[in-house]
């Protein structure tokens, strides 16, 4: 694959799809089956990140993310008056024998507290949320991150991962950026799939799985992205293969393949390593490679759209 720069982004309407799986596989494929691309990763589901434990990263980069303010009250100028503690509606602001501070977890950032103080006691402050990394992996470099729990700004850090992939691909001439996207359907999901040339919905056959793949479909479909689908264990629960396919051809949407159930893919997630490594000839790699052969195909043909 040649003229550009293309992003794939991988997504699921649900966690617990193989969506991760899939990524790994894919990556495994891109740069060592017989069309070999340049391929650049990012993990992001910054909200739980594990794309790193079937690829074996070694950090090269660990920077710190901010996002978010809370408010920190001087305690050489407080007057111990107590207008913060009544204004906070997240009862963030407590008193201990006459001195006043905030919960930096129950604190939401709005602010309040700060205008009501009558002497400016109260400041804001940028907090450290989360970190991000630059990884290399033995399928290319992998940019990755971890939010700390209970944190906002999820999107704003997948942005920064994919921006960082993105301009790592440009400038080093990768072909491809292979984004793992975080489930469902909020703002982070959203952020992953901006700016993507084609999109894979792993889907599962499960009365979940079916509705929540139709919710993620209707997502991409909204902000104009082309979408693939994939069906993981696919013979588990015939029915629910048979809705998604039904699905798939009402909607124009091209159905890439049917991964079998597998253990093989749970021995290699326990060994670290995608299942087209672990066991290369499986029912599951056969299908992931079928996979990709057609993913591929259709990275190819919109170079010409």
């Amino acid at each position: 694959m040649n003229n550009g720069m293309k992003q794939l982004v991988i997504l699921s309407g649900k966690g617990g799809t193989g969506k991760t799986c899939v990524t790994a596989a894919l990556a495994h494929l891109a740069v060592e089956d017989k069309h070999q691309v340049s391929v650049v990763l990012a993990d992001a589901d910054v909200d739980a990140a594990n794309l790193e434990l079937l690829i074996n990263p070694s950090v090269l980069q660990r920077e710190d993310f901010r996002g978010g303010q809370i408010a920190v009250i001087n305690q050489e100028t407080c007057e111990g008056c107590g207008e913060c503690a009544a204004v906070c509606r997240f009862d963030a602001v407590h008193e201990k024998n006459g001195v006043y501070q905030v919960d930096p977890i129950a604190c939401d950032g709005c602010a309040a507290c700060v205008y009501q103080c009558p002497i400016q006691a109260i400041t804001m402050h940028e907090q450290v949320v989360g970190q991000w990394f630059r990884s290399e992996s033995r399928y290319g470099p992998l940019f990755h991150a971890a939010l700390r729990p209970a944190q906002d700004n999820s999107g704003k850090l997948v942005t920064l991962v994919k921006q960082h992939a993105r301009l790592l691909a440009m400038d080093e001439g990768h072909e491809l950026v292979l984004v793992d996207g975080p489930p469902g359907i909020g703002c982070p999901v959203i952020s992953a799939t901006s700016g993507a040339d084609l999109a894979l919905i792993v889907a599962e056959p499960t009365r979940s799985g079916v509705h929540d793949m139709r919710r993620i479909f209707l997502t991409t479909e909204h902000f104009g992205v082309q979408a693939l689908v994939c069906v993981n264990k696919a013979d588990l629960y015939p029915a629910g293969t048979a809705e998604i396919e039904t699905f798939c051809e009402e909607h124009g949407i091209e159905l890439v393949g049917r991964i079998p159930f597998d253990a093989g893919v749970t021995e290699a997630m326990v060994h670290g390593q995608p299942v087209t490594v672990y066991r290369p000839e499986s029912p599951a790699s056969e299908a992931l490679r079928a996979i990709w052969a057609k993913v591929l195909d259709e990275l190819q043909d919109s170079q010409y759209e």
